[in-house]
């Protein structure tokens, strides 16, 4: 009999949608530049504060939300491709979704660091710039314009199209889940995660820290 079971607790899940509007506004207000700039950092210690938050419920999450239930070796991925995975290894990321997260994570952070660290010579100079040669905070400037954004817009793209063809193609509503944080599932005994008010007072202490860490990190830059 199919039931339904919690896939994405609810720190995971805010994540998740804050993780999205920080990178909306980022993009609004790294296009619009000038005052803008000043609203651009803001967003950029939030997006910070939310990726540290992310690696440490990687390890401390829900069952589905840490990275050992869905980061997948070759073998795994190949028998995703070839249809041969068993329903409990992709009952949260599939192999490819999961790559897909990875790299998200990889580049928003190297995003963030290369704005810490950045100079345009316009309106903006990191927190961190004076901890770096002048080659370096203009190397970084380089990579955040011309290489990290469009690195990023297309993993976003890639990550839009890839829920549309699950919704048109398989049938399968990947955005319901992230919402409501469950799934229906067919018969088997498979692991929920746990989302009681325990662990989402962990989350928020987490968040917390990653926050304090954020800050600091940036008055010491100033």
């Amino acid at each position: 009999m199919p039931h339904r079971i919690r896939v994405w607790d609810l720190p995971t899940r805010l994540f998740h949608w804050s993780l999205v509007a920080c990178v909306a506004g980022l993009v609004a207000t790294g296009y619009r530049g000038g005052a803008a700039m000043e609203w651009h950092a803001r967003i950029g210690y939030a997006a910070l504060t939310l990726l540290l938050f992310r690696l440490v419920w990687g390890f401390a999450g829900g069952h589905w939300s840490r990275f050992a239930s869905f980061v997948r070796g070759p073998g795994q991925i190949a028998a995703y491709l070839r249809g041969d995975l068993r329903p409990d290894g992709i009952l949260g990321h599939n192999p490819l979704g999961a790559l897909s997260v990875l790299a998200m994570l990889a580049f928003l952070l190297a995003q963030v660091a290369t704005g810490l660290v950045g100079d345009d010579e316009i309106s903006f100079t990191g927190p961190l710039n004076r901890f770096v040669s002048s080659a370096t905070g203009l190397a970084a400037t380089w990579y955040h314009k011309r290489v990290g954004q469009w690195v990023i817009v297309t993993l976003v793209a890639l990550h839009v199209a890839a829920v549309l063809f699950y919704l048109w193609k398989r049938g399968e509503n990947l955005v319901r889940p992230m919402v409501q944080g469950d799934k229906d599932v067919g018969g088997g005994t498979m692991v929920a995660s746990r989302d009681d008010w325990r662990s989402r007072a962990t989350a928020l202490l987490v968040l917390l820290c990653c926050a304090a860490a954020v800050a600091t990190l940036v008055q010491i830059g100033r």
